[in-house]
């Protein structure tokens, strides 16, 4: 099943038909404690709705978002050689092997863009991409309920500066885009899941690649549970597991930029750069 957002209520999806969830409160819903049962309820109600995709809305209202890095051997790389000036690289290679895995704060649902929205590049910043990462839905009891796409927009130049500066490459209005939906499961994705990024500009694609969930090297459950240490989520949490997809260092977004993130499964989530 895929849960739906948007501005005409909450829907569930199930074999290619929409039903709309009786809890109209999008926080009610995800800190219920019986999110899938209620979604299966909805289903089984047999009262078939129409879901107008140009409403969808970010999966995201009260729930804090959070993010794993350097969690693939291509992210521990590219964070290596973008901070070897500023003699931050030894600190990328010894978190990627390390027990306690690098988690931090990425977004507010304020700051959270849905499927269509604008995401936005740092005005101060000269060297951004986007980064495609399976996204974790964590109920307050610390259980996994559900999968999400996330794009954790990135200043590449202002983190390699000094590792430092990471809150500022990470945290910014319009830095972190969620959707299409939810697709709940309480059983991990299978290693084999693709993970697929095009960027589209002026209607070429001007960057392209493909991972699998085979590269990511920690454990989903891992991450949640290091990130539940000492820390309460009464509305939810969502948990971005980092990326295996960098563009090249030559590679830097421009505004009209339309970014295509697909996870099998889930969908596409598709939003453009301001």
């Amino acid at each position: 099943m895929r849960l739906y957002r948007t501005s005409q209520g909450n829907f569930v999806e199930e074999n290619g038909s929409f039903y709309r969830v009786g809890t109209e409160d999008w926080d009610t819903l995800l800190s219920s404690g019986h999110l899938h049962t209620l979604a299966r309820a909805a289903v089984d109600g047999g009262i078939v709705a129409r879901l107008d995709a140009s409403t969808l809305l970010a999966p995201a209202v009260s729930q804090e978002v959070w993010a794993a890095g350097v969690t693939y051997y291509r992210s521990r790389n590219a964070r290596i050689e973008e901070s070897k000036d500023a003699g931050g690289g030894d600190f990328y290679d010894r978190v990627y092997a390390a027990e306690r895995p690098e988690l931090f704060f990425k977004a507010t649902g304020r700051r959270v863009v849905g499927p269509g929205q604008a995401v936005r590049i740092r005005s101060d910043a000269k060297w951004s991409v986007p980064e495609p990462e399976l996204t974790l839905l964590i109920d307050p009891d610390g259980a996994i309920v559900g999968y999400t796409i996330g794009n954790d927009m990135s200043s590449r130049d202002i983190e390699g500066e000094n590792p430092l500066y990471l809150p500022q490459a990470k945290i910014y209005d319009g830095s972190c885009a969620l959707g299409p939906c939810l697709l709940l499961s309480k059983d991990p994705l299978g290693s084999t899941t693709g993970i697929h990024l095009e960027i589209v500009r002026q209607a070429r694609t001007a960057f392209a690649a493909s991972t699998t969930l085979a590269e990511l090297k920690r454990d989903p459950k891992e991450l949640a549970a290091f990130l539940l240490r000492d820390n309460s989520f009464p509305h939810g949490v969502f948990l971005l597991t980092g990326t295996g997809i960098v563009p090249g260092d030559d590679f830097t977004l421009e505004a009209g930029d339309i970014i295509r993130i697909t996870i099998d499964e889930i969908g596409t989530l598709e939003n453009h750069v301001a």
